[in-house]
């Protein structure tokens, strides 16, 4: 993102509008995954494209150019400034899909304009950052929702109904093995798969348990045979307030068989098993042995991305909360940080030692950038996540 302007007139967000008009938004961010959002959005009968952000002089027009349709194009607007293009289009909603190392700049920009905003993950590039974003939501009383876009596959929210009618799931396990090669920046990570790829196993699984994750086990190695430069494979228990536990195997360099993208489940319930393999409707085998197969989705059931700017612009327009707002969000940014230091230092590491220093770090960030003074009000990081704005 450019340099963004404190002194920008912007228009305050209406309220109790229409709930049948579309959400004008700013797309910030005209990368791959920025167009995949400007298709969702044209697609949406939520949402409505008033324009496209982007640092990169000309990469905002070029990607209006190949992704909208020539007859839509003379109504978004394109540009580098995210500020003066809220005071000209009368956008009323951000999506940042700008790279990590921005999501805070952009978003907590957005959220003092007034602007609610839906993030793509990660919150923000570190923890800290991620923190000092939801201080941000509640000291302008801004809803700041983050799209873990897979929570909202049908298949998964199905397996949560199948294991709640079983008595809950106590025992989570996952087992992911895929082998792509990437090539780029993921091939450089430390840890790729547990900050790439297993945070979507991990939010999965806080959707199946209903309860807090409290600590974290997790070991990680790079078979000889890899091509990444980090550790593509790894081993993770989490450990819930409730005593459930989400038991995750992993590998990004396992060719031959491979599983779903989404890995395969197995829930164990007090009164039977789910299981599910990732790409299909799951089934549930109760105490007794009888066979339950899942509902399959209806054809108008919304996915993904669609589903999450969907939740998105109704929770805009309704003030309801959606299940994956900030302070909800961050516990699993948490169980990432948490499974890299135990990988790394060879040690249970509880989500109170990370969220803590965390919130350390984020006050003094917070302070240094005369923002948000809300963090200086939370007892404990843990405390602090359990507000939810709206």
């Amino acid at each position: 993102m450019s340099a963004l302007p404190h002194t920008a007139q912007v228009p305050e967000v209406a309220s109790g509008d229409d709930l049948r008009e579309p959400l004008p938004v700013l797309v910030v961010g005209a990368g791959g995954m920025g167009r995949a959002w400007i298709g969702t959005v044209l697609r949406s009968d939520a949402a409505v494209l008033a324009g496209v952000v982007d640092v990169v002089p000309g990469a905002a027009q070029r990607a209006i150019d190949d992704v909208v349709p020539e007859s839509g194009r003379p109504g978004v607007a394109a540009g580098t400034d995210l500020l003066a293009l809220i005071a000209t289009t009368g956008a009323r909603a951000v999506i940042d899909v700008t790279v990590p190392a921005a999501h805070h700049p952009v978003t907590a920009a957005a959220l003092e304009a007034g602007l609610p905003v839906l993030g793509e993950k990660p919150c923000a590039a570190t923890l800290a950052e991620a923190l000092s974003l939801a201080g941000r939501a509640e000291s302008t009383g801004t809803l700041f929702m983050v799209s873990q876009s897979r929570r909202h596959n049908p298949h998964l929210r199905e397996a949560r109904r199948l294991a709640d009618e079983l008595g809950g799931a106590g025992v989570v396990t996952t087992h992911f093995s895929r082998a792509p090669r990437f090539g780029g920046f993921r091939e450089e990570m430390a840890h790729p798969l547990i900050v790439d790829m297993a945070i979507h196993a991990f939010d999965a699984g806080r959707v199946l348990i209903d309860a807090n994750p409290v600590s974290v086990d997790a070991t990680s190695t790079n078979p000889p045979w890899s091509w990444y430069g980090g550790d593509a494979v790894a081993t993770v228990s989490i450990r819930y307030d409730s005593g459930a536990l989400h038991a995750y195997t992993g590998s990004w360099c396992s060719p031959g068989e491979e599983t779903s993208w989404n890995g395969r489940w197995s829930l164990s319930c007090p009164r039977g098993t789910v299981a599910w393999d990732g790409d299909t409707p799951p089934a549930a085998t109760d105490a007794e042995g009888a066979h339950r197969p899942g509902r399959a989705p209806g054809e108008d059931e919304l996915w993904e991305l669609d589903a999450s700017l969907d939740a998105f612009a109704r929770a805009v327009r309704t003030g309801e909360t959606p299940d994956s707002e900030v302070h909800a969000n961050v516990w699993t940014q948490a169980i990432v940080e948490a499974a890299v230091r135990s990988a790394d230092e060879g040690r249970r590491v509880s989500l109170a030692e990370v969220l803590d220093e965390a919130l350390d770090q984020a006050r003094t960030l917070d302070h240094e950038q005369q923002g948000s003074s809300a963090l200086d009000s939370w007892a404990s990081g843990a405390a602090g996540l359990s507000t939810t704005m709206r």
